[in-house]
């Protein structure tokens, strides 16, 4: 039997990434889709793996399956980290991506040192609130002006030296084995066998717990 595992997100190309690369395991992926309407997550975290973890969990504790969310964003160094946890609010609650880009570049335009990595935590949780941590990262430089039109966020401005290219130039192929989520999925699925007996484990503490009929 296919352990159930729920992506805490509604997004369709997240959900597709990940069930290729678990497609090899007894393992079937949902996303917040396949249930009915569940109570926003408000991502009020002061770092990345505080909104993971609390994004997974709450998701784990409400539908009863395993649940695995991602936090991640832009670090700045001239910026102090900034964006950082607020990278996809860093206009406004409302901003769009070129919103985003936009302050990005205007707060950027005297600095020269434009060193920044995207960093990313994926947090694995079950409805008890025991959960496993993958974190990603990968340096980068960013660009003076956008260039490329692959990706989201700040992809555009973000120069990858190894590749030559900024995000948005990349195919999803390259950004996939390079980027930060791409690390942190990597080490999951080289991990994943560990993880679903984890997984297997906790599960049938729940069942097994006094009272529980």
């Amino acid at each position: 039997m296919k352990q159930i595992l729920v992506l805490a997100t509604t997004n369709k190309g997240k959900t597709k990434e990940l069930k290729d690369r678990l497609q090899s395991y007894p393992i079937e992926i949902k996303n917040l889709s396949d249930f009915g309407p569940i109570p926003e997550v408000i991502e009020d975290g002061e770092t990345f793996d505080d909104n993971a973890y609390k994004k997974a969990s709450f998701i784990s504790r409400i539908l009863g399956y395993p649940a695995l969310a991602d936090d991640s964003g832009l670090c700045v160094a001239a910026l102090g980290g900034a964006p950082g946890v607020y990278s996809a609010r860093y206009a406004g609650e409302n901003a769009t991506d070129q919103d985003n880009v936009d302050k990005l570049l205007d707060a950027m335009k005297n600095e020269e040192n434009r060193k920044a990595a995207f960093e990313c935590v994926i947090s694995i949780a079950v409805p008890t609130g025991a959960a496993l941590t993958y974190e990603g990262r990968c340096e980068g430089v960013l660009a003076r002006e956008p260039a490329g039109n692959n990706g989201f966020g700040y992809d555009p401005l973000f120069f990858f030296p190894e590749l030559n290219k900024t995000f948005a130039q990349l195919s999803m192929d390259e950004k996939a084995r390079v980027s930060h989520r791409g690390k942190a999925l990597q080490e999951i699925t080289r991990e994943m066998d560990k993880i679903l007996d984890w997984i297997d484990i906790q599960m049938s503490r729940i069942i097994t717990e006094p009272g529980c009929k």
